[in-house]
């Protein structure tokens, strides 16, 4: 195997599919995860698909991930603008970490939720490109590793 990635996501996206669909569309969190297990299967590598509404766990799999990891793939939903453990656990992971937002956070209706305070220590972010944005970033992080 070509290494690990882990896809870690944030509150209330086990309710994707169902949750407010106009914004965040109408794919579950499991074809999500189908279509990340794809890409990252093909490409040889295990992935890590996980979700959680509560701040410790995402600490808790960030430091699991933090050394030997191929790469990070986040969706920290809610904990996105004011999550400061989550941003500290981030710092000390040494893989790339991508940020994802199904949605245009910069385009949303309230001017707090373009606030990301995980973006000033992610590798990059992909926002707006829906569900597809998790497959981007998963071929990303094989594409990086794979160098």
């Amino acid at each position: 195997m070509a290494g690990t990635i882990h896809v870690l996501n944030g509150p209330n996206l086990n309710l994707l599919g169902v949750r407010e669909p106009a914004i965040y569309g109408s794919d579950t969190l499991a074809d999500v995860e189908r279509a990340c297990r794809e890409v990252a299967e093909a490409a040889g590598f295990v992935l890590v698909f996980r979700q959680t509404n509560a701040e410790h766990q995402m600490i808790d799999w960030l430091q699991e991930a933090r050394v030997g990891a191929a790469g990070v793939v986040i969706n920290p939903a809610a904990f996105t603008y004011a999550a400061y453990g989550v941003l500290d656990a981030i710092k000390m992971v040494e893989c790339p970490v991508v940020e994802v937002h199904i949605s245009n956070i910069h385009r949303r209706e309230a001017e707090w939720r373009s606030k990301s305070i995980m973006t000033q220590v992610a590798t990059g972010i992909i926002s707006g490109l829906g569900t597809h944005g998790y497959v981007l970033a998963v071929r990303h992080l094989v594409a990086l590793a794979q160098r």
